[in-house]
């Protein structure tokens, strides 16, 4: 009986004794995760906005809402973009589980036009002393200048459309929707400090960002309060992958122009001369890549019709007979397509001169010289066939009589020949004519 007494108290001893050892491990893993750091995926988009960045945007906060992030940084630096790109970032911002903050730095920089929207858009709107945003006038796609119900229906979408985030985020929609119709830009200064603002934070860098956001209660978009804690957060930078990265690149306007003269340069000189090779892969590759980058930018279809004018009449002047004609009109045609090829008011959508005439001498000086060679080759006399045995030397096998045929010996041949004077045999003759199979020369 006391055996088992025994055995009862050890079990219930053993059974406590567990119990606490549970309840501190589980303590400890609590104490462990209340001290964890809280994540902040941090990403700068320094390029226009178009779909491949849009992507790198997406990846980002999708990334950080599988990982349950505390809060996504976007360091933005934008002329602008493409409204759709702009739009398909906005739809994915405002349903992310994770918050989105904006941030328009460093001092210096600014976010214009679809680079507005976006911040507009986002759960926090943050500039750097010495930045500006607005501009968000729209144009057109393809860079050319819309009629005026088109520019007003497009002015009143986006209008419209920017009321709407502007209202949901409690900013400023007045000085907003004059960002869009009136193409107005404001300061730090000015967006912080207007009634209501049009953004909620000044910070110098993004460290000092998440520094103030740290126990700030925003609304997401859908109404939902959210307390930030970001104190002592772990920053994540997210960079573009290679492809995005290299995507990216060739959507530059100079880029794609560079790309496209060398495609069509590369794709002349492969008709010029069949069997090279090299030239025709080097030039279809690029204009492959000119052809992506361009269906990116605000590209103006006239432009790119002169252009290819411009290299038809050089091609034409290699078999047409012009003095030059052509090449001159060639010219004007590639200066003028390069000029309006890009069709924008935002500096970094337009070619600059220095860009354009580099690649115009190029192109000029190659058919100036290609033509010249023509020109040479065409002067020069016949080297083959009948015509190319005129003015020839050979030499008689057997006297040549007035009125009695020889045979002469020319080009390893033999030929029978005439004369009109008397050519002992072993002379050197000169070939003045042809006839079916008998030479007409003369004594050299």
């Amino acid at each position: 009986m006391m055996a088992r007494s025994m055995a009862r108290v050890a079990r219930t001893l053993t059974g406590l004794l567990w119990l606490t050892c549970a309840a501190g491990l589980m303590a400890a893993l609590l104490a462990d995760t209340a001290t964890v750091a809280p994540v902040v995926y941090s990403a700068e988009v320094d390029a226009i906005i178009h779909p491949v960045s849009a992507e790198y945007m997406i990846e980002t906060m999708d990334r950080a809402d599988r990982s349950g992030a505390a809060l996504v940084v976007f360091t933005l630096r934008t002329p602008g973009g493409l409204v759709d790109s702009t739009r398909e970032i906005v739809t994915h911002m405002l349903a992310a589980k994770t918050p989105v903050a904006v941030f328009i730095g460093p001092s210096g920089a600014r976010a214009a036009s679809a680079g507005f929207i976006l911040t507009i858009a986002a759960d926090v709107a943050a500039m750097a002393p010495g930045t500006h945003i607005g501009a968000a006038h729209p144009v057109a796609g393809n860079g050319e200048k819309m009629d005026d119900t088109m520019a007003k229906k497009a002015a009143a979408d986006v209008a419209a459309y920017v009321r709407t985030l502007a209202t949901s985020r409690h900013r400023n929609v007045p000085l907003a929707e004059e960002a869009v119709n009136e193409s107005r830009a404001f300061t730090e200064t000015e967006a912080r400090t207007a009634s209501p603002p049009l953004v909620d934070l000044i910070a110098s860098d993004v460290p000092d960002l998440i520094r103030q956001l740290d126990g700030r209660s925003i609304n997401r978009f859908d109404g939902t309060p959210v307390v930030l804690k970001t104190a002592g957060a772990q920053v994540v930078p997210v960079e573009m992958s290679l492809r995005q990265r290299v995507l990216s690149t060739i959507a530059n306007p100079t880029i794609a122009y560079m790309l496209m003269s060398l495609g069509m340069l590369g794709l002349t000189i492969e008709l010029w001369s069949p069997g090279a090779i090299l030239p025709g892969i080097v030039g279809g590759v690029s204009l492959l890549l000119a052809f992506f980058a361009l269906q990116l930018l605000p590209v103006n279809y006239a432009g790119v019709l002169l252009i290819l004018l411009g290299l038809l009449l050089f091609g034409l002047e290699i078999k047409v007979t012009s003095y030059g004609l052509l090449t001159v009109g060639g010219l004007v045609s590639l200066v003028f397509g390069s000029l309006i090829l890009m069709d924008s008011s935002v500096p970094e959508l337009q070619l600059s001169l220095w860009v354009v005439l580099p690649v115009v001498v190029g192109f000029t000086g190659i058919a100036a010289m290609l033509a010249r060679l023509g020109v040479r080759a065409m002067r020069q006399p016949p080297a083959t066939g009948e015509a190319g045995m005129i003015d020839h030397i050979g030499q008689t096998l057997s006297a040549i009589e007035p009125d009695q045929p020889g045979r002469v010996a020319i080009h390893g041949e033999i030929w029978q020949a005439a004369s009109a004077e008397a050519i002992p045999q072993g002379a050197a003759v000169r070939i003045l004519k042809i006839d079916g199979l008998t030479l007409t020369v003369r004594k050299n």
